[in-house]
């Protein structure tokens, strides 16, 4: 039987790129975002690709619309088995200049939509008594490091680590779960790389700061999230990977 999986922010860059490669991959795949446009896109990329799949306008911020979409794909596909909390909202600025609305703007996606998915989840787990269900979330390496001009999203994304590990352990032993976490670095043809790097000399001087050389791709983040839901990894459980080509290491970037 095929697995269930809804990604949040699924239209662009990341989220795209593992709805893709999930949906080929076998998985039914639950699309969700804000912009009707690139859903319309979206619906129309994955139409090609064989399997079922359903794309729902949402804003996690908003706890019923969530738990709406997960019933909207137990409804179609029997359960949702799976969830990736992608769904993001980051932009540079000193803390003493940020507005008291810019910080929650932030931390109420990043955050709190990572809750409110994963809470509507786990409704639908226990009526459809689900076990072995997953949950993979985005986070930053900032989420255990300093994230200077981007406070709120470091904080959510902190907070989303520990939030990881403490339903690996909670929904692990309750539900035998497997939740986990990536942490990407610099990667290109994404919404975050584009808001952070403030002119092209500030995206080279990233791209030098990595030991590899490069960015990373949206694809290599969608494999890695792959074999992160296969049964090749059915031991992992609490765990965050960071696919950065060691930048979050280079401690001396010059």
């Amino acid at each position: 039987m095929k697995r269930t999986i809804m990604i949040t922010g699924g239209t662009s860059g990341m989220g795209r790129a593992m709805a893709i490669t999930l949906k080929k991959r076998g998985w039914n795949v639950i699309v969700t975002g804000r912009n009707e446009g690139r859903l319309k896109e979206m619906d129309e990329t994955l139409d090609a690709i064989d399997g079922d799949h359903l794309t729902i306008q949402m804003d996690v911020r908003d706890p019923d619309a969530c738990l709406l979409a997960i019933n909207e794909g137990r409804a179609k596909f029997g359960s949702v088995e799976a969830l990736i909390n992608n769904a993001a909202g980051n932009f540079i600025c000193p803390t003493d200049e940020l507005t008291p609305n810019g910080w929650k703007t932030v931390v109420d996606i990043v955050l709190n939509g990572t809750f409110n998915c994963s809470h509507a989840l786990v409704k639908g787990w226990q009526e459809d008594g689900v076990k072995g269900g997953q949950i993979l979330n985005i986070v930053a390496s900032y989420a255990w490091q300093a994230g200077a001009g981007v406070a709120p999203s470091a904080a959510a994304k902190a907070g989303v680590l520990n939030f990881t590990r403490t339903l690996a352990v909670e929904w692990g032993y309750k539900y035998g779960a497997r939740v986990n976490a990536i942490s990407p670095g610099p990667i290109e043809r994404t919404g975050g790389a584009d808001k952070l790097a403030l002119s092209p000399e500030h995206a080279e001087k990233i791209r030098r700061n990595v030991p590899l050389g490069r960015f990373g791709t949206p694809e290599e983040i969608a494999d890695l999230a792959a074999w992160m839901l296969s049964d090749e990894a059915r031991y992992l459980n609490g765990e965050c990977i960071a696919l950065d080509g060691g930048h979050w290491l280079n401690k001396q970037p010059f």
